[in-house]
């Protein structure tokens, strides 16, 4: 009998992955975590059911997240990432030479097994002595935090169990006090086509707080419903209007290597689907 995955995340579709070899099964103080093997996402990380993270479209999810604020900011030297245990994000911050992390995680469980089980997600990132790993509650950290950074990157779960409250205008607000003047806040916002009203209220919220909300896109194959969206928020309006020559000039300058991001990537992810764009500005 074939074992399968079975995640019900979104109701009424469901996404079945084969489960070729479970490596790991247990439920922490805070969330189900289960990591396994599949032959065309190679190894897959699970919280309470719902799939966080694959071997082999991962690159596409943290380059977009991360390289996407960086190479539009130009001049960044602090990142913090809220949640994102398992250090992908992580590992694309540290290729920008002369800039420094903090990630803050709350179940230091996911960013164990995440360099057990799946280590070429962070790729010696939680080594390099550029970043700092705090083991706590995001929304507390930032609420108490007198440090600030040019990015803030909320690499959160779907607004459901621990992650909940990272949606929250709250949130959003604690995570402004801790931004650099002219920073980017960017976050983890779902498939459109399936999370339509999760889109829909974090824009509104991020709105209340920022000159200039938006959001940009990308293709994940392991999640469902099509493409991703990554929230944007941010007092400096340029940082979304660069030329193509100015992004492939940052682009070349920082040295990176990508498999996934290009300048024109960069710049087309912004174009939304006018579907998108209605949920954005319809009535309620």
């Amino acid at each position: 009998m074939i074992e399968l995955f079975d995640e019900g995340l979104h109701s009424g579709v469901n996404l079945a992955l084969k489960v070729d070899k479970v490596l790991y099964r247990e439920k922490t103080e805070l969330q189900d975590l289960m990591i396994f093997e599949n032959s065309t996402f190679g190894r897959v990380m699970s919280l309470d059911g719902a799939v966080q993270t694959t071997e082999k479209d991962e690159f596409i999810y943290h380059e977009m997240f991360v390289h996407v604020p960086l190479l539009a900011h130009g001049a960044v030297r602090r990142v913090l990432i809220i949640g994102g245990g398992d250090g992908g994000a992580a590992r694309q911050v540290m290729k920008h030479q002369n800039v420094e992390a903090t990630l803050v995680d709350i179940d230091r469980t996911v960013i164990e097994l995440s360099q057990q089980y799946m280590p070429t997600i962070s790729g010696g990132a939680f080594d390099d002595p550029r970043l700092k790993l705090v083991i706590a509650d995001g929304c507390e950290f930032v609420r108490q935090s007198e440090e600030v950074w040019e990015v803030i990157i909320i690499d959160s779960t779907d607004p459901h169990g621990p992650g909940e409250v990272l949606y929250t205008q709250e949130f959003y607000a604690d995570c402004k006090s801790c931004l650099a003047e002219g920073g980017i806040i960017v976050t983890q916002n779902g498939v459109p086509f399936v999370q339509e009203s999760e889109l829909r209220t974090s824009y509104d919220r991020l709105k209340t707080l920022f000159t200039d909300v938006g959001f940009y896109l990308a293709a994940i194959p392991s999640y469902v419903g099509g493409v991703m969206a990554y929230g944007w928020a941010t007092e400096e309006k340029r940082h979304r209007q660069h030329s193509l020559a100015t992004l492939a000039g940052n682009y070349i300058g920082s040295g990176i290597e990508t498999d996934y991001y290009t300048p024109e990537v960069h710049q087309a992810a912004f174009a939304l689907p006018l579907n998108i764009q209605k949920i954005l500005t319809s009535e309620d």
